[in-house]
């Protein structure tokens, strides 16, 4: 007579002697669970139709994952493996891993393991993947796309199913959701200011790295709490061991947070303080995230997301953060390879450093090569101290904190000489925009980046359209040294709600514009596929993005005329710098529509200013 308690036997001593019960962080639950959620979600799930609760064999879950769960449905018999129609839950072991995956799939990503047989040798094993809120399960595999057919560790599950597409995009959109409702949460219980909102954001991120901060923070009290979180980020900033930055201009800006009375104070709501809560619903919800998609920058794109709920934020941080697809594409312009040395003079929260870093990485082969970027290929100085902390913890979150970040003027002597010690061959910016002060014009900026680079560097600047159509000084001083290669101008509402017209330019450093042969290139670059929305900013919402992206770049590297796209002129300084002023319309595209649309303008036009 077979039995399924021997099957159950096998895949518990296989557990056994794969760790799952004696390693920390690991939860391995019998026939029933402790988790409210799972609770829930199978309450009701029997396997014979009834109301009751129903409970796979094993049920494991991992506390550095909690978005994944994996699950074991055992049967003695080998013909009860799997049904025809997969209906039949309480005869058949792939049946009923599949009809509890159904249950648990509403909150988490569900790893399905079912399992028949009576000895080691004769073991039959499927494995499932049902990603969050999916429609169907899929088989799991691994990166090779072999279906997993043993008993595998449960990091070795949860590596395997994170990176199915279906995985990636659920996370990702549950990352960007929690965005909103962390804002909210700020905004209605810790009475922060408007630039302390990303601070304590990042420093919990920060905090997050140290692993015994991870094991311990629910046991502090709430005041107690504050201090420890304090205490933790000065020794991450500490062992990270930033390149020419001090500690106490990185961790500054951290301190009034580890003193606000309102974060450390336990309410009826939340006894444990508002700061345990923030500190466990980013541990939750976004951490996992970050250590698992190293290649992501979560930070700037969560930063982003987040910023997007409020307009005061920006204000309050006193810059204009460039948009991530635009920082990824100033990395394709600029051609970055795993060798080049990438500057920014006017770093912010690091997303052009951190867009050039994948991209090197993305052709590293070697540790070795990671550790040479990480220390050499990425140079930054940043002269506010709140947005040098938020840079500073972006690079040790993505980077281990290897890059050379400077806090100070860029156009202080002693920074200066710095930047030009590291030989930099590519330099990004986005310098700040309408000063008031003539000195800090935006083409002072671009043209202190250009001065910092090496002969024959790429300098790429995102600045106003003023720069690029109204006679300036500076525009003459500028191709004295250096070559205009080329201007896009960019869409009208790309930093929406700010708006500023901008426009993209393409330097090649210390070889003077006069003495090159070589017409400029303008790109008429109005249309990214993004699409303003009224909660989210602009989005690609119909994923027209890549596309539109590669195209620009081949358009760019190739310098090819196209009408309504390109074009090539030599221009001076008194010229106008952008593709309007030189391309030819092409009367193609143009519809009945379009010819009516400008029609009815132009009466409106008429008749708003009462003109004949």
């Amino acid at each position: 007579m077979k039995n399924e308690r021997i099957t159950e036997n096998i895949v518990r001593e296989r557990l056994r002697n794969l760790h799952y019960y004696d390693t920390e962080g690991i939860l391995v639950e019998e026939q029933k669970s402790v988790i409210e959620e799972v609770k829930r979600l199978l309450k009701g799930a029997s396997k014979t139709g009834g109301t009751g609760s129903g409970y796979p064999e094993f049920l494991i879950s991992l506390q550095a994952t909690p978005d994944f769960i994996v699950i074991f449905e055992c049967k003695a018999d080998l013909k009860s493996h799997k049904s025809t129609n997969l209906d039949k839950p309480k005869d058949f072991a792939v049946d009923g891993a599949l009809h509890y995956a159904r249950s648990l799939s509403k909150s988490f990503n569900v790893i399905a393991v079912a399992v028949s047989g009576q000895s080691e040798s004769e073991l039959k094993i499927s494995t499932f993947l049902h990603a969050k809120q999916a429609g169907n399960p899929k088989p799991l595999t691994n990166k090779d796309g072999k279906l997993i057919d043993t008993i595998i560790t449960i990091d070795d599950y949860i590596k395997h199913g994170t990176f199915d597409p279906e995985v990636a995009q659920s996370r990702h959109e549950d990352l960007m959701s929690f965005s909103r409702e962390l804002h909210d949460f700020l905004r209605d219980h810790a009475r922060i200011t408007e630039s302390e909102k990303p601070l304590i954001i990042s420093g919990t991120l920060i905090a997050l790295k140290n692993k015994a901060f991870v094991k311990s923070f629910d046991a502090y009290s709430p005041d107690e709490l504050q201090k420890e979180w304090m205490r933790v980020i000065k020794e991450e900033f500490k062992k990270a061991g930033i390149p020419n930055s001090k500690e106490y201009s990185m961790t500054q800006p951290f301190s009034s947070i580890a003193v606000h009375p309102e974060l450390g104070k336990p309410t009826s709501k939340y006894p444990r303080g508002i700061l345990y809560e923030i500190i466990k619903m980013l541990n939750d919800k976004v951490w996992p995230f970050i250590s698992i998609y190293h290649d992501f920058d979560v930070v700037g794109q969560f930063y982003g997301e987040f910023l997007k709920y409020t307009g005061g934020d920006k204000k309050a941080l006193g810059i204009v953060l460039t948009p991530r697809h635009i920082t990824e594409l100033f990395s394709l312009l600029a051609n970055v390879q795993k060798d080049s040395k990438v500057l920014d003079i006017c770093a912010g929260t690091g997303g052009f450093l951190i867009s050039a870093m994948y991209q090197m990485f993305k052709q590293s082969s070697s540790e070795e090569d990671k550790q040479k970027i990480k220390s050499e290929g990425l140079v930054g100085v940043e002269q506010q101290p709140n947005m040098y902390a938020l840079a500073a913890s972006n690079m040790i979150l993505r980077g281990d904190g290897k890059a050379n970040l400077h806090q100070g003027s860029c156009f202080d002597e002693g920074i200066t000489q710095a930047l030009k010690n590291h030989k930099c061959n590519i330099g990004m910016i986005n310098p700040p925009y309408a000063q008031g002060d003539e000195d800090l014009h935006e083409l002072v900026f671009v043209k202190h980046m250009l001065d910092c680079l090496v002969k024959g560097g790429i300098g790429i600047a995102i600045v106003p359209m003023s720069c690029a159509i109204s006679p300036h000084p500076r525009r003459e001083e500028l191709l004295k040294h250096h070559t205009l290669d080329a201007v896009m101008s960019m869409p009208d509402d790309l930093f929406y709600p700010v708006g500023t017209v901008t426009c993209i330019m393409v330097f090649k450093a210390h070889l003077p514009h006069e003495q090159s042969d070589q017409k400029t290139w303008f790109g008429y670059w109005k249309n990214d596929g993004f699409q303003k929305t009224k909660h989210l900013g602009r989005i690609d919402l119909n994923k027209k993005w890549i596309a539109i992206r590669d195209k620009w770049v081949e358009l760019y590297r190739n310098r090819d005329d196209e009408a309504g796209l390109s074009v090539k002129q030599r221009v001076t300084p008194q010229d106008e710098w952008c593709a309007e002023a030189y391309m030819e319309t092409d009367y193609s595209t143009l519809t009945k529509e379009d010819f009516e649309k400008v029609v009815k303008k132009y009466m409106v036009f008429k008749l708003l200013n009462d003109l004949d």
